[in-house]
């Protein structure tokens, strides 16, 4: 069994629409889908949507990591798709993860300034760009702010509607409510 590694970047096709917990629909199906075939296949790997472009890394036994980029090279929701690395791997360095998502925008955005890079345009990255991503994929935490649609200059936080002392304001509000209503009830 000869194990591979291969990340790309491609350019969406599709117009993005309103995020669905915090994850955009088409990103979402293609997550869901991913997930259930590379479990199949026994591939690992990750994926950063933002600015309307991916970067995808896969990794697992170099028959299944070709078949699963053969089907995304088809896939009509790419287009103008780079492979930016294909080489032999020694040892998996994911773990656990069919298709690993990135949501988190602070990571991606520290991750830009650091290379002085003003938007996510990963088909440009230098290969020392592609090792970084793949290391901050590989690293990336599920308990940051998440992004929903990038802009092409920002790939910062997404704004916060309700501060969390609004939110328990409300709770505290609405519980007090229902007791009202409930007292009231009783007193008919």
């Amino acid at each position: 069994m000869s194990l591979m590694r291969l990340a790309y970047a491609s350019e969406a096709t599709f117009e993005a629409k309103p995020v669905e917990k915090g994850v955009e629909p088409h990103v979402a199906r293609i997550l869901m889908t991913s997930r259930k075939n590379n479990a199949k296949d026994q591939l690992v790997g990750g994926l950063y949507y933002g600015n309307d472009r991916f970067f995808q890394y896969l990794e697992g036994e170099e028959d299944a990591v070709r078949r699963t980029y053969d089907r995304i090279l088809k896939d009509d929701r790419h287009r103008n798709i780079v492979t930016l690395i294909e080489e032999p791997l020694k040892s998996r360095t994911f773990s656990n993860w069919s298709m690993k998502y990135v949501p988190l925008s602070r990571d991606v955005r520290a991750f830009l300034d650091d290379q002085g890079l003003e938007s996510f345009d990963p088909a440009a990255f230098t290969s020392e760009q592609c090792e970084k991503m793949i290391e901050l994929v590989r690293n990336s935490s599920q308990e940051q702010t998440l992004a929903t649609r990038d802009d092409p200059k920002s790939v910062g936080d997404a704004p916060q509607v309700l501060s969390s002392g609004m939110k328990t304001g409300l709770i505290v509000a609405g519980v007090v409510l229902v007791g009202a209503l409930v007292i009231g009830g009783t007193m008919l």
